[in-house]
């Protein structure tokens, strides 16, 4: 026989007493309620709207916001040039724009230039306080153009919502 003591934790009744029933697993959320939980925060951190007694006149910004337009979609400037004066949703308009203007140029055998533009009128209307939507015409060489360009002031500033170039 051996000389160690049994003890009664060594009796499978003994070790299952010992055990604890694991705490509950927290509820799933669905997308719907982890949404709903982060409104506050994304509300709160998310851009701010301005209105126009706090922004500066847009029409600056309009006319240079243009003329870069036009030299991104000429290949001339960087896309990622514009980050801070548009909106996500318009750099990805944008970006398309400029990958079928590349192709195009690169069928054609033609290097991007730096267009020659004059910025023709600029129409300027205000829909509702702190948003600004204009149509600039451009003047080049070979034709003329029209940009429209929506500018809504987010955190004391103005953005661009929605760029279109006809």
């Amino acid at each position: 026989m051996s000389t160690a003591a049994r003890h009664d934790d060594d009796e499978p009744e003994a070790r299952t007493a010992r055990l604890r029933p694991a705490p509950p697993l927290p509820e799933r959320r669905t997308r719907e309620a982890r949404a709903a939980a982060r409104t506050g925060a994304d509300d709160y951190f998310a851009p701010q709207p301005a209105p126009r007694a706090e922004l500066p006149d847009p029409r600056p910004l309009l006319e240079n916001l243009t003329r870069s337009v036009i030299e991104v979609i000429a290949g001339a400037r960087d896309l990622t040039q514009l980050a801070r004066w548009i909106t996500a949703d318009v750099h990805t308009v944008l970006l398309k724009r400029v990958i079928l203007a590349e192709r195009a140029r690169r069928v054609r055998g033609v290097p991007g230039t730096v267009p020659v533009v004059s910025i023709g009128t600029v129409t300027v209307s205000e829909p509702r306080d702190g948003v600004v939507e204009s149509v600039v015409v451009v003047h080049g060489r070979a034709r003329s153009r029209a940009v429209a360009i929506r500018l809504e002031g987010l955190d004391g500033r103005w953005r661009a919502t929605s760029v279109s170039v006809l």
